[in-house]
């Protein structure tokens, strides 16, 4: 009998009247198939005279040949060693520590050379280092093919390349010139921290007379600079030590992001750990959503103009003794007096008055966290004299402009002011490792090589140095600043001989090559108590700030954790890095409230493949105006906006990194927030590539676990029974922990290694070094924006974000377990509808997911050709040659961290990044393989490592060390967040945690028995 049931494939055919479905019905695919491509067009093949018979002789002729070269596999050609150099072993990776100074970025690194080829930077951690994201991208910078490669003289009409010796010649002709002339000598450059460009550069102007030196920072420091000169006599920039902190109250202050040159996370991530029942407690006052807000315990949204008030409303209280005026402040005057010393107060507002007032109240308490002793020289530039010099150069005079590690006509907010002014310069010449903005503008554009090429001596901190070493012989035609001023200073000296003799009067108690080969050395600095040597008027400080009045629409403008100020934008890696806030990638945005939202009339939503698309907006602030997309961003202060600077770059970029807007324009004053900012909707929508598109966790608390200090300390209550509850299910009618029930046999895993992995919620600020590390180290593809669009990312690790519904995760628990039937105010139907969306200022959550090495793993079970299998010592193993790509693993595994390679990305011009071309290819790791179309691939758990540390370890006979074995991202987390090792090794750290009272595993009543294992998060709400 005939079935009258009628099927659909989708809602839209219930609609009788819909366009689309009819479409549908006359076309089978969604998208017109590219025939012309491969066909050419209709009347090229109506032209063509070739016959039926002589067509299929040539199908058959091509088939065949393509049949007999798929037989055979490629042929590359591998070149040995002649002689052999005695420091490399092939197939064995050395170690040099270096360091690295850009002007944005300071770090101590070891860097992973392969037949001397850089391929990894890793944090030297014997000499205090620790990575960002962009220093472990900062290794494909150097093989940029864009770099500028050969000085240039840059003519009226055309640019040619010249010769260092007639660079040479006609540079000091010219500065001789000047010199006698009268006019001034400028030397424009970052902060490199080095004692020896001081030195040079003094020594120059011994030669050349009137010589300055301006330190100008693309995102400027300088207000923090001069409230410390006016206070303690010099200019530098307190450090801090937050492990030391048991309250912190941040007034504007991203100090887990790029603050003051950053590497703070460390020290605060040691007091976010419970100790003993204790952990430090964070407040932040801010307008953007930051690393720093959303990892604190309590985020206030507030304005920038308003953070003034909020500063000035706790100097006036704690210093002068008055009360509070703002609820908020005096919840945080009471968690700051019973921390006392161990209190801290820091401050973002870009205000020499504010930074007086943060540092006045941190003396009044006598914090420990900050020490005025040991400076941090990370930041040096003086907005002032940068002013005074564009205007000097405007008036004829200076004679010569030298600018080294800057890059002003794109960072500048008067960028056209000084293409003017430099055209009044007689002579001017940039030293560049790209072929940048200002390289493109000045007369000699003089290439210099990349940091993993040079030589150096570097002070982070006051009587900390650090070396920069050479790990690989310059790619290109180039020269160091330093070499080029002793060649111009007439010394016949190299910059590695002058570092050499010049080392003993660092005072140093090591050698020079002891001191090489560790990377750093410190000095003894004499511990003094330093006092206020200046007389502050603090009061004037306070009144200036306290009478600031807000005025309708404020711009807040910062640095994202990728790009940073726009000096790496041509790198890939840090293109397509998601923003940890809003998981978004390869853009720049304007980040508005969603109160603020609605009454501009600025939308988001997702179309039909799940991309999201947003409104354009128009930006003005006074005469500069930009238009760029607006996303909707929780947590942003109503009354302000953000959007993020180092985008927009032109010069010297690949034609896919040309994206974004320059919002330098927008950067006034070298002030970070702007007032009499107008926002106006514009016509059309912007596609944004998203790697996350659900925003909350709909009250599902065993995906993150979280609870309070005090549940935490409570030690009447069982655990596993509270406040990390073991999921149960039924056995025999009798409910049991899920973990004790199996489908499968278990075998003996207590025999050799067994590895685990341990995160710590408490501790990951969600920074994305992690991310970077596990690109580099595992040849991960860069896929471009177009396919990130499409959910066709390729990371093998992720940090899911995640914001509360209501005002905290506890509520959105609570909400889900009040539901009750589908309808109804409390029904399901439109309760979780509502948990969709975010709280307007929420908290959030961080945690990294990558494969979870299930001991019971659901992808093993269903793949059809055994591609996928488990090792004894607990890694899921993928073998890429008998992957056929039925992508049934990827349909199995509820943590959805495989990714198929739906292209091949390397040597293919439609995926032009660093694997399409020799230079590129050179950071690629020969321990791992490349993988090609049709292939699943995840998470290793970085089994070369382990097996590297394995054979070393038996080579040396000897066990192998707990601290040993590593992975990528636990190598890269500068939080310890990420502890790896063996669990069967019960001395070991990651044994130990896994037995630890908050440990948990991820979906833990799926039954897949994990071997990464999670930490409850505690937070320290209560007041």
């Amino acid at each position: 009998m005939a079935s009258n049931k009628k099927y659909w494939k989708s809602v839209e055919e219930l609609n009788e009247n819909s366009s689309i479905v009819d479409t549908l019905r006359q076309n089978e695919f969604v998208e017109e198939i590219p025939t012309d491509e491969f066909l050419g067009d209709k009347k090229s093949l109506e032209e063509s005279s070739t016959t039926r018979r002589d067509f299929l002789k040539y199908v058959g002729f091509t088939t065949a040949a393509a049949s007999l070269v798929a037989c055979e596999g490629p042929v590359k050609k591998a070149i040995p060693y002649l002689v052999k150099p005695d420091e490399i072993i092939p197939g064995v990776a050395d170690y040099y520590a270096t360091a690295i100074a850009d002007g944005f970025d300071f770090a101590n690194v070891l860097v992973k050379v392969r037949e001397g080829r850089p391929i990894k930077i890793e944090p030297n951690k014997e000499a205090n280092g620790s990575t960002n994201a962009r220093v472990q991208a900062s290794v494909l910078s150097l093989y940029d093919g864009l770099r500028l490669r050969s000085p240039r003289i840059n003519g009226d009409s055309v640019s040619e390349n010249i010769s260092w010796s007639d660079v040479d010649v006609q540079i000091v002709k010219q500065l001789t010139d000047v010199s006698a002339s009268g006019k001034a000598i400028a030397f424009l450059t970052g902060t490199d921290a080095s004692p020896s460009t001081t030195s040079l550069i003094s020594q120059f102007a011994e030669r050349y007379g009137n010589v300055r030196h301006v330190i100008y920072d693309s995102v400027s420091e300088s207000a923090a600079i001069d409230a410390y000169e006016a206070m303690y006599g010099s200019r530098a920039l307190p450090s801090y030590d937050f492990s030391k902190a048991k309250t912190i109250v941040s007034v504007g202050a991203d100090f887990l992001g790029d603050w003051q040159g950053g590497n703070f996370e460390a020290g605060y991530a040691k007091g976010r750990i419970p100790d003993h029942g204790k952990m430090s407690h964070h407040i932040q006052f801010e307008s953007n959503m930051t690393l720093s807000g959303a990892n604190a315990d309590t985020r206030v949204m507030v304005k920038p103009s308003a953070q003034k008030t909020i500063l000035a409303d706790l100097y006036n209280v704690i210093v002068n003794g008055g009360s509070a005026k703002n609820a908020d402040v005096a919840v945080a005057v009471k968690q700051i007096r019973n921390a006392g010393k161990n209190a801290v107060i820091v401050t973002g507002i870009q205000d020499k008055n504010a930074q007086l007032l943060a540092l006045a109240i941190n003396n009044a308490i006598g914090s420990l966290v900050l020490d005025v002793n040991t400076t941090n020289n990370t930041r040096q530039g003086n907005d002032a004299d940068v002013a005074q010099l564009i205007s000097d150069m405007k008036s004829g005079k200076i004679g010569a402009l030298i600018i080294n590690n800057s890059n002003p006509i794109y960072t500048l907010p008067n960028s056209a002011e000084f293409i003017d002014a430099l055209g009044k310069v007689d002579l001017s010449v940039a030293f560049s490792m790209t072929d940048n903005e200002t390289a493109n503008a000045v007369q000699y554009a003089l290439p210099t090589p990349h940091y993993l090429e040079s030589w150096g001596v570097v002070e982070m901190k006051k009587g900390h140095f650090s070396f920069v070493q050479p790990t690989i012989q310059p790619l290109f035609d180039t020269r160091q600043f330093h070499d080029a001023l002793l060649k111009w200073n007439g010394s016949t000296q190299k910059y590695y001989e002058y570092l050499k003799s010049s080392f003993a009067g660092l005072g140093a108690d090591k050698s020079f090559s002891q001191s090489l080969q560790d990377g750093s050395f410190s000095i003894p600095i004499i511990e003094k108590e330093v006092s206020i040597v200046n007389d502050v008027d603090f009061a004037s400080a306070y009144r200036t700030i306290s009478s600031v009045k807000e005025s309708g629409l404020e711009l807040q403008l910062y640095t994202k954790t990728g790009l940073g100020d726009g000096q790496q934008a041509n790198n890939p890696w840090l293109q397509e890095l998601p923003d940890p806030i809003t998981r978004a990638t390869w853009d720049n945005y304007l980040t508005v409230s969603q109160s603020d939202a609605e009454t501009l009339g600025i939308k988001n939503w997702n179309v039909a493949n799940g991309g999201l698309n947003g409104s354009y907006v128009q930006v003005s602030l006074g005469d500069e105006k930009l238009v760029v997309p607006a996303i909707i961003q929780p947590g942003q202060a109503p009354g302000s906006v953000g959007l993020a600077l180092g985008y927009g770059r032109k010069a010297g970029m690949k034609e896919e990194m040309k994206i974004g807007k320059n919002a330098y324009a927008f950067y006034k004053n070298f002030n970070s927030t702007q007032s009499g900012v107008s926002v106006d909707l514009v016509s059309g929508e912007h596609e944004f590539a998203c790697t996350q598109l659900h925003n909350t966790l709909m009250g599902r608390g065993d995906i993150i676990k979280e609870t309070t200090l005090s549940t935490y300390n409570d030690h009447s209550l069982d655990p596993k029974h509270t406040w990390n509850p073991v999921p149960v299910v039924s056995l025999k009618h009798q409910e049991v922990e899920a973990t004790t029930v199996d489908l499968w046999d278990e075998f003996d895993r207590s025999v050799g290694h067994h590895f685990n992995l341990s995160i710590d919620l408490n501790a990951c600020t969600g920074c994305g070094a992690c991310v970077i590390a596990c690109h580099t180290e595992n040849n991960v593809p860069v896929v471009g924006k177009d396919e990130v669009r499409k959910s066709r990312d390729m990371h093998w690790l992720r940090i899911d974000r995640y914001y509360s519904h209501e005002e905290n995760f506890e509520g959105d628990n609570t909400k889900k377990e009040e539901m009750n039937g589908l309808l109804g105010e409390k029904g399901t139907l439109s309760g979780y509808g509502e948990m969709e969306k975010p709280s307007s200022n929420p908290e959030v959550a961080f945690q990294p997911i990558m494969c979870q090495h299930c001991n019971h793993a659901p992808c093993e079970t269903v793949c059809p050709v055994a591609a996928t299998s488990h090792g004894r010592q607990g890694q899921n193993h993928m073998a890429y040659n008998r992957c056929v790509g039925t992508r049934y693993c990827a349909n199995n595994c509820p943590y959805k961290v495989r990714r198929f390679n739906w292209f091949d990305y390397a040597n293919n011009n439609e995926f032009d990044f660093h694997m399409n071309d020799d230079l590129g290819k050179m950071v690629l790791n020969p321990d791992v393989t490349v993988r090609s179309r049709g292939v699943m691939e995840k998470c290793s758990m970085c089994i070369q490592m382990t097996q590297a540390t394995i054979l070393k370890a038996k080579k040396e006979g000897r066990p192998v060390k707990d601290e040993e074995f590593q992975t990528a991202c636990s190598n890269a987390c500068s939080t310890g967040a990420m502890v790896f090792g063996d669990i069967n090794d019960k001395d070991s750290e990651v044994a130990k945690l896994k037995e630890d009272t908050r440990a948990y595993h991820l979906l833990e009543h799926v039954g897949t028995k994990p071997n990464v294992v999670y930490q409850v998060k505690v937070r320290n709400t209560e007041v």
